[in-house]
């Protein structure tokens, strides 16, 4: 039998329905597509260079399919622990609905068209930036460090950083101080962000074989780590004003955000680490997500008002 035929059965042998569009589509992992896709869009709009709107929405397409292809590269090398974990064993490989060559030859093809169209759309450098993002996502956290090291979000993280640097870098054709400070907010903000996941997931982790820090290390060493990482943040998140990007209205709006996401950190870290259910972990984790689609957010909302401010 074929791949493509035994892309129709289950894990189990069970035929499955036909694959479908939103199979493939769920293979892009559209919910960090939307985030990838947000913070370059932002990248792109707080930059000192103005580029034509065509040439901004080829660049953010070109981000998008960057970061479906590596999902779909992602999930097919990763098959074997989505069947095993209950928050991913119904994802359209570990079901049987899409074959595993079919996945893989999407990632492949959405990688290279999505870089060819950044270098023709916008320029090296931010088509550079692109396939570093894509390398470092498929290479260095997927297939490297994921199964292998308790830190593979910390040093994989890097991977999830780069939107916004790219789109600064498709507007200016560079990479400036702010678009590193970008670069470092999103790099610090994911430990926190997944390890309180994590938390309340390690059973998950711990079925599937992978390293995830509660696993290796316990509760009480990933919310000493959660701790720091958040109060990290802080001067990095206020990092943009400061290199006078953006205005005080950002800075505000950083500094009141970043001091309630290291509150949640402090009252994870006081919780019982028996707790499995952590209660204060999901919150943390559904603040983290606020957390930063806030603080992008802020940063054209503070360029548009001090365009108002000054007529």
């Amino acid at each position: 039998m074929s791949d493509t035929a035994q892309g129709f059965l289950t894990v189990t042998g069970e035929t499955a329905a036909p694959t479908r569009v939103r199979d493939y589509v769920e293979l892009l992992k559209p919910r960090v597509m939307s985030l990838v896709v947000f913070t370059g869009l932002i990248g792109i709009m707080i930059a000192p260079v103005h580029i034509h709107p065509f040439t901004a929405a080829l660049a953010v397409l070109s981000i998008a399919l960057g970061s479906g292809a590596a999902g779909a590269i992602n999930m097919w090398y990763e098959r074997d622990l989505d069947a095993r974990m209950a928050r991913t064993r119904n994802r359209p490989l570990p079901t049987g609905r899409v074959a595993p060559d079919d996945a893989l030859g999407l990632g492949v093809l959405l990688s290279i068209f999505s870089l060819l169209l950044m270098s023709l759309a916008t320029n090296f450098v931010a088509a550079g930036l692109l396939a570093a993002a894509i390398l470092f996502y498929v290479f260095i956290y997927t297939i490297w460090l994921k199964r292998r090291t308790p830190q593979n979000i910390v040093i994989g993280g890097a991977a999830g950083a780069f939107p916004p640097m790219i789109g600064w870098a498709a507007a200016t054709g560079d990479v400036s101080a702010v678009g590193i400070a970008l670069f470092l907010l999103i790099f610090l903000w994911t430990p926190p962000h997944f390890w309180a996941l994590s938390l309340y997931r390690s059973e998950d982790y711990r079925r599937a074989g992978v390293p995830m820090l509660p696993v290796v290390a316990g509760a009480r060493e990933t919310k000493r780590q959660m701790l720091i990482y958040t109060a990290l943040l802080l001067p990095v998140a206020l990092a943009p004003a400061l290199l006078g990007a953006v205005g005080w209205l950002y800075g505000a709006v950083a500094a009141v955000m970043s001091v309630a996401f290291l509150g949640h950190a402090i009252r994870v870290w006081r919780t019982a680490d028996d707790d499995s259910a952590h209660p204060a972990a999901r919150r943390m984790f559904r603040f983290s997500l606020l957390y930063l689609a806030t603080l992008f957010a802020a940063l054209p909302l503070d360029l548009l008002a001090g365009w108002v401010l000054n007529g």
